[in-house]
């Protein structure tokens, strides 16, 4: 079997992940960017099963795949919540020097919408039920922006 796509490309899809959620933050670093990512795959896998965890790691780039199970301890899943008290444990990742701005969140799913498959994502969301779409969902987005670049 050859090498997957994502394995050999792994440095370009980052970079286009980081790319895409640097200009919606509105930020010129990759710091910032990559405290913002983690700290909303934080707060999303807070609600997740190991299960539910690894499905949705399935469909991410491989950088996005480690930086999503990075220092993860497991714990019975959180109940799901609202999109302000998402922001919030964004914000409390490193919370002394996060600059996590209002939209962190779209702008981190508006980048993942950008690099996974909408087939794929849609599926595996659907699959962990009605709160994780609402998670992702991306209002006012023309769907013809979306899906991945690279392949």
């Amino acid at each position: 079997m050859p090498m997957p796509w994502s394995y050999r490309h792994a440095a370009k899809e980052w970079r286009g992940f980081l790319d895409d959620a640097k200009d919606r933050l509105g930020t010129p670093s990759d710091n910032v960017t990559y405290t913002v990512t983690e700290g909303v795959f934080r707060s999303f896998r807070k609600r997740l099963t190991v299960q539910q965890g690894l499905d949705f790691t399935q469909i991410l780039p491989t950088t996005l795949r480690a930086l999503f199970v990075q220092n993860w301890q497991v714990e019975p899943p959180a109940p799901w919540a609202s999109p302000d008290v998402y922001l919030r444990e964004t914000r409390d990742l490193r919370k002394h020097h996060n600059l996590a701005p209002d939209n962190a969140l779209e702008a981190v799913s508006y980048a993942l919408h950008r690099v996974v498959p909408p087939v794929e994502l849609t599926r595996t969301l659907a699959k962990i039920g009605p709160e994780a779409e609402a998670f992702w969902r991306l209002e006012g987005v023309d769907p013809s922006e979306l899906g991945p670049r690279f392949r």
